[in-house]
């Protein structure tokens, strides 16, 4: 049998594989209430098959959308609706997690309460355009969160896990990737603060680990998983010294006996942040980003990984671990699809009726 098939401990829970659907936006929420669509149900319980289903980003406030037409967990609608996908998912003998994602400056007024500015660690202006309800618009300047307000921030993410929990979620993981307001603090090129959340590393992670903490005394650190990508510098956050900086973060991520720490697409080919960064972590290590059967088997095989996460090839095989059990071919996603609209390229891909060794 491969070892990806073999069980594996992750927290507090045996899953049953070593396969994990990774968290990916699919953006079919009501754009008003933030209240996912019926269907959204289905398509999770299609893919029950991973051993750990990691949800879509949901924002924790409304303060943290950065997307049309992205779920939140914030109102009893949001909790009640994400409800029907946890028991669909249960059913099927899968776990789930919740990934919390606070955009921080990169969404736009127009998505804010009241029209508001985005909030960020500091007043700058990222790169680049988000989609609205009418369409792409460019970033604002963010308002620059005072140290009072970082604490409400802080318990927005306690709140929410706790409300994750209330909806059936297994556990949660914190985004502090792909530019969201986590990495925005992290990161020295979007954090110029002065204060005790910026200038050195250790200012610097001091965000990260405060909102971790509020998510552990809600949960236990054995539901409470976190994701990172570093130098994938999108959403135009850049550090000048990456890897001092995530190998200060990963060290302090020990404190709290976590879930697993996943660690996904990095942007520097010439640095392998698993190596460096995978002895560092005492705890469940997930990789993702660009794996395939066989790299993900010998990941697996090598010690390198605990457990192996898959994205696209989730999103259009739905019967993935079975796809790789037979060996047989995968469907094409559908890109056109991938945000927004209905169930056409969400809960309709093929399954397998007849295997075809490749």
């Amino acid at each position: 049998m491969s070892e990806i098939f073999t069980p594996v401990r992750v927290g507090r829970y045996d899953l049953s594989n070593r396969l994990v659907m990774a968290p990916m936006t699919r953006s079919r929420a009501g754009d008003d209430d933030g209240v996912i669509a019926g269907y959204v149900a289905d398509y999770y319980a299609q893919r029950s098959g991973a051993g750990l289903i990691i949800s879509e980003g949901v924002y924790p406030s409304a303060s943290g959308k950065g997307y049309v037409s992205t779920p939140g967990i914030e109102t009893d609608a949001q909790v009640e609706a994400w409800k029907k996908v946890t028991d669909a998912v249960h059913a099927k003998g899968s776990h789930i997690f919740m990934q919390i994602m606070h955009c921080g400056r990169i969404s736009h007024p127009s998505m804010q309460p009241d029209n508001a500015l985005p909030v960020a660690p500091s007043a700058i202006k990222p790169a680049g355009q988000t989609w609205t309800a009418i369409g792409q618009q460019g970033f604002v300047t963010p308002h620059e969160l005072t140290v009072l307000e970082i604490q409400g921030v802080i318990a927005d993410y306690r709140a929410t896990t706790r409300r994750a929990l209330e909806a059936g979620f297994d556990g949660v993981e914190l985004h502090a990737a792909s530019g969201y307001l986590p990495e925005q603090f992290l990161s020295n090129g979007s954090n110029k603060r002065t204060d005790e959340y910026g200038g050195t590393i250790r200012n610097r992670i001091r965000f990260v680990l405060e909102v971790l903490a509020a998510m552990v005394e809600e949960a236990g650190g054995d539901r409470v998983g976190i994701k990172i990508s570093p130098e994938m510098n999108f959403n135009d956050v850049v550090d000048d010294n990456p890897q001092a900086l995530y190998w200060e973060l990963v060290e302090e991520l020990n404190q709290f006996d976590l879930a697993y720490l996943h660690l996904t697409r990095q942007g520097t080919p010439e640095m392998n942040y698993h190596t460096l960064l995978r002895p560092r972590f005492r705890g469940p290590y997930l990789m993702g980003a660009g794996l395939n059967k066989k790299t993900a088997e010998a990941a697996i095989s090598a010690g390198k990984a605990d457990a192996v996460v898959f994205g696209e090839l989730f999103l259009a095989n739905p019967d993935l671990p079975e796809r790789f059990q037979q060996g047989t071919t995968f469907n094409s996603p559908d890109r056109s699809t991938y945000y927004g609209g209905d169930e056409k390229g969400y809960t309709d891909y093929p399954t397998l009726k007849v295997a075809e060794p490749v």
